[in-house]
């Protein structure tokens, strides 16, 4: 009578190679890039070159090479999927905001949530353009990328102001840059001003102004785009 005999998984690999299957890519990507934070790994159109989102950035990794790749990817057509993948990050990213803790103006149908900066002229000038638009409701969140004891103090102004639309449209007009107003010392005001930097923290906010219009992305002051999103109105 045949024995039979039983043999380990271990065993069982080595007596059949045959059966060894290739580590699949985020398997690749975690064995050579082990310090690497990974959201996501994807195919992309192009053959062996995967997409991998990473602190809400998008790069990529070819792992018959072992590469990473830094950099966009740009159809023949134009369009940029790098940029359409991390402006879809950060919509979601966007739509998680504490709205509560924002500086709302206006209570229109078509809503906005801002990322913006007292002392950035292209967040001036997207404030001069919203200003006149009607049927909408801004969330503005202040984000000092520059670190600017200048700019968080305006900021922390517009906190501590009663009126805080006229104070944030005194800001964004240029009538504090002289910084002849009265400091804002609140605890309070300036609890918020931490709140306000960690969202923008959390988003993953790239640059000001950033603006989620009725649910999509634009970054800059991109006011064609954001005139189209508001005309097509909310989802």
């Amino acid at each position: 009578m045949l024995k039979k005999i039983k043999y380990s998984p271990a065993v069982i690999l080595l007596l059949l190679p045959g059966l060894l299957f290739a580590a699949t890519p985020e398997e690749s990507l975690k064995a050579n890039f082990p310090d690497l934070q990974i959201e996501s790994v994807s195919k992309t159109p192009v053959e062996g070159v995967y997409e991998v989102v990473s602190g809400g950035r998008v790069i990529y990794y070819a792992p018959a090479a072992e590469f990473l790749i830094l950099g966009e990817m740009i159809t023949k057509t134009g369009q940029n999927l790098t940029q359409a993948k991390e402006m879809e990050i950060i919509s979601a990213k966007m739509k998680q905001v504490p709205l509560d803790k924002a500086i709302r103006i206006g209570d229109g149908k078509n809503v906005i949530v801002e990322f913006t900066d007292v002392d950035c002229q292209y967040c001036r000038t997207a404030s001069s353009f919203l200003k006149d638009v009607g049927n909408l409701s801004r969330y503005i969140f202040f984000v000092s990328l520059s670190g600017n004891p200048r700019t968080e103090a305006k900021t922390k102004y517009i906190f501590c102001a009663e009126d805080k639309k006229k104070a944030y449209e005194e800001a964004m007009a240029g009538q504090l840059d002289d910084m002849k107003f009265k400091q804002c010392e609140s605890k309070e005001a300036a609890a918020l001003f931490d709140v306000h930097k960690q969202t923008g923290q959390k988003v993953g906010v790239p640059g000001t102004p950033c603006f989620l219009v009725n649910g999509k992305a634009v970054m800059g002051a991109n006011l064609p785009e954001i005139s189209k999103l508001l005309e097509a109105g909310p989802k």
